[in-house]
């Protein structure tokens, strides 16, 4: 299975998921009320899940791994806290939640073909919370199209990453988080230590330092990104940083939700 995690996420509605928070945002006040504001997560997450525990509302698994694989390639997640085999919790001691936090827990909802989790902040004076939710299902995640409309295979290794990322997405689905597309693509082109490199940047000839790429060839380099929007100001960037590097061209792929497109930059 290209997914796999010792438990299965039991589908739940957003009301059942409100009934179950209800319970577990009680303890988790009661938690900080009692120990602060300053505590590592993990104490958190050990006294929510006894506290849930000892109340009825179980069971309550800490740290589910969910390992992701494609071919040789793996890559492992734990999930924080699992409720009633059904609720997905996040917790967190952070200043404030932001919009990775979000990205994480949909990441992990993804992975279980779930739709409802949470995130909970231990760490600001009073607990902050906040719903993550999707109606995304693993059949809707796994309709796209490609546009290959700007897109030019000189090399192997051109062919290579667009092959494998079409693979890539049928069997995993699209939206998980980005960087897990990339490390697959890293793998499948022969690991960081061949695809990860510093090439040198100059302005007028001026040189100005080096910048850290993944390469597809010597003089090539690749770019995987997820933009909804804003497209085309990022082409004009990435233009901007091929024209000062020494490289040829940069095949560029942009996941904009159920559309792939794939566009080849040169200068």
């Amino acid at each position: 299975m290209p997914i796999g995690s010792p438990i299965s996420i039991r589908p739940i509605n957003q009301e059942e998921f409100a009934r179950i928070d209800y319970q577990v945002m009680r303890h988790a006040f009661d938690s900080q009320n009692e120990l602060g504001r300053l505590c590592d997560e993990v104490i958190y997450q050990n006294d929510l899940a006894a506290r849930l525990e000892s109340t009825g509302l179980g069971p309550v698994l800490k740290e589910v791994p969910v390992t992701v694989t494609h071919g040789s390639f793996v890559k492992m997640y734990s999930l924080d806290m699992v409720v009633a085999d059904a609720a997905i919790y996040e917790l967190k001691t952070a200043a404030a939640l932001i919009a990775e936090h979000d990205a994480q827990v949909l990441n992990y909802l993804f992975l279980h073909a779930a739709q409802h989790g949470k995130l909970v902040n231990f760490r600001p004076t009073q607990v902050e919370s906040k719903f993550v939710n999707t109606t995304l299902t693993a059949h809707t995640r796994r309709e796209f199209d490609a546009d290959t409309r700007r897109w030019r295979e000189s090399d192997d290794a051109s062919q290579l990453i667009r092959e494998r990322l079409m693979d890539l997405l049928k069997d995993w689905g699209g939206f998980l988080e980005l960087s897990l597309y990339t490390e697959a693509l890293t793998h499948f082109l022969g690991g960081e230590e061949t695809v990860l490199r510093m090439i040198p940047l100059a302005r007028d000839g001026l040189p100005i330092g080096n910048q850290r790429v993944h390469l597809l060839a010597s003089d090539m380099a690749f770019q995987l990104t997820a933009l909804p929007d804003g497209a085309e100001s990022y082409e004009t960037h990435l233009r901007a940083l091929l024209r000062h590097s020494p490289l040829r061209a940069v095949q560029w792929i942009n996941m904009s939700r159920h559309r792939i497109e794939f566009v080849t930059l040169t200068k």
